[in-house]
């Protein structure tokens, strides 16, 4: 924790002490982008200091995050752009997660990188019913929600979201909800849901109240923080995963939806840049702009539910035949090339 002032200060404050943290610690770690301020720097003292390769795994841009909270224009955020332009160009390898960030890394950056999509860990599957029957009987010890989730009648769907991110807008999914819930008013012959959101942060309270006092008959929210191994069962038990994630600078790609596709877990997201590199509309999953389109969506794919015979259905069986590579299989075949032509030891 850092002492509160005036942001310059606590901000300098924090990137002393982090340095001198980082130029320990890198002595035996590497890191990846972000955090850049000052990761970036520290890793490249440590490689000059040393004789070693300097390898930048980009995962977004670390001053678009910081322009969420502060605005483009502020003095820090201008810095930090400046700062991650010019260690960013000293490395001698570079990696990113999208084609997009590819090119704008070579455009605006004058960096060639490597575009190395993110890939599902191995604990990601679909859920055995064994294993859903004791993690949904844990559970309901604590939450009752999950105490009748396998009625004909009611789907699970599952959403991932830190309470204290700007780069995801919850209200579009609690108003999503509410339209769900007044075409079940309506007559609609749809299931009701357990719509699962894990996640903490400091604004989890405040939205907890705002879903207490939604008046839904047909639409149970739950709000847990799962152990690590509980989240991948969860994802592997539900039947239709949400992703609000807009992403910062436009070119990243949600992990979140990486390891729904990782279940055969179908997904609506939210449209951004960089996103149909991941989710392609209508073959894997369905792209929103917003909460009047996400609930057109969950009332289109829980039609006919739990009937395979629609598009819900048709989606997870896309997923299930063209499964990607694990992440070990993709960093093998992408990386260690690289490596062999720098050479450089295998990790």
């Amino acid at each position: 924790a850092f002492p509160a002032g005036p942001k310059l200060l606590t901000y300098a404050v924090k990137v002393v002490v982090q340095s001198l943290q980082l130029l320990r610690l890198l002595l035996t770690m590497k890191l990846q982008n972000p955090p850049g301020l000052p990761g970036i720097a520290v890793a490249w003292l440590v490689c000059a200091l040393r004789g070693t390769t300097f390898i930048i795994d980009w995962h977004n841009y670390g001053y678009t995050i910081m322009a969420l909270s502060l605005g483009a224009a502020h003095p820090v955020v201008r810095l930090a752009k400046w700062y991650e332009h010019l260690f960013g160009r000293l490395s001698t390898l570079n990696l990113c997660v999208t084609n997009a960030m590819k090119n704008d890394l070579q455009k605006n950056w004058g960096i060639e990188a490597t575009a190395l999509h993110d890939r599902p860990a191995s604990v990601f599957g679909k859920t055995s019913l064994n294993l859903q029957h004791e993690l949904f009987c844990r559970l309901a010890n604590t939450y009752p929600e999950f105490q009748h989730p396998g009625s004909h009648r009611c789907s699970g769907l599952i959403q991932h979201v830190f309470f204290s991110t700007e780069d995801e807008d919850f209200s579009i999914l609690l108003k999503a909800l509410e339209e769900y819930e007044g075409y079940i008013r309506g007559g609609s012959l749809l299931p009701s849901l357990v719509c699962v959101i894990t996640g903490k942060g400091p604004q989890k309270e405040h939205y907890r109240k705002l879903i207490d006092s939604l008046h839904l008959d047909h639409v149970n929210i739950c709000t847990p923080w799962l152990e690590a191994e509980d989240y991948p069962l969860l994802l592997g038990s539900s039947d239709l995963g949400v992703c609000l994630h807009k992403s910062s600078s436009g070119l990243d790609l949600p992990m979140k939806v990486v390891d729904m596709f990782g279940c055969c877990l179908p997904v609506c997201a939210i449209s951004f840049n960089s996103l149909p590199e991941l989710v392609k509309h209508d073959e894997n999953g369905l792209i929103f702009r917003d909460s009047a389109e996400l609930a057109e969506q969950l009332k289109s794919l829980l039609s006919g539910f739990p009937s395979l015979d629609g598009k819900l259905g048709a989606f997870r069986a896309k997923l299930c035949s063209s499964r990607d590579q694990c992440w070990d299989d993709n960093w093998d075949q992408t990386v260690l090339p690289l490596l062999r032509s720098l050479s450089l030891p295998e990790p």
